[in-house]
């Protein structure tokens, strides 16, 4: 299979039901940034990590596959033929404990923290922003095209993580934080 089909070069793309779209549509613009959020936590995984954070992050890498899987799939039929697309009340769970125990770690907030820091922990901001848009991108979608709620809360949640796992890296490397 080559990896170039042509079929995009008048600016349409396929979704999953076989259907085209337009290569702008939000749909698209949804999966995207997910597809964009995934890319950069695989660069945050390039950086010096603690064998538990590369472990979250790759878990988390999966999810974001099976967020897109599901906005690319209009029909929501997916989930039903691939176990491995569906993202259960489970997976927001284990992100919410583990914020909880990363922040556990931390000194409380009393200030707005300037990104930045050591490396990874500047790129965690950064997944951070990235998040957040496909977050937004996915709510606008939902108000024209039926979306699993759940995936709106498991960005959400993924937003939280990246923060707290910026400040938790900083911290490990001795990075005070520059507040606001």
């Amino acid at each position: 299979m080559k990896i170039y089909t042509k079929t995009g070069d008048l600016g349409q793309t396929g979704l999953v039901d076989g259907s085209r779209v337009p290569k702008d549509a939000l749909r698209v613009a949804a999966y995207g940034d997910v597809d964009e959020l995934n890319a950069l936590l695989g660069l945050v995984r390039a950086h010096t990590l603690d064998e538990d954070s590369q472990s979250l992050l790759a878990r988390i890498q999966r999810d974001l596959f099976a967020i897109g899987a599901q906005l690319a799939d209009p029909q929501a039929k997916l989930v039903a033929r691939r176990a491995k697309a569906a993202v259960e009340d489970e997976q927001v769970a284990a992100l919410e404990q583990a914020i909880d125990a990363r922040e556990a770690e931390l000194p409380e907030l009393r200030a707005f923290i300037l990104p930045g820091g050591a490396v990874a922990g500047a790129l965690l901001h950064v997944a951070r922003t990235v998040c957040r848009r496909a977050e937004r991108t996915v709510v606008a979608l939902q108000r024209e095209q039926a979306v699993e709620a759940r995936l709106i809360v498991y960005l959400n949640r993924l937003s939280d993580l990246l923060f707290v796992m910026a400040r938790q890296v900083n911290q490990r490397a001795r990075q005070p934080e520059d507040t606001w």
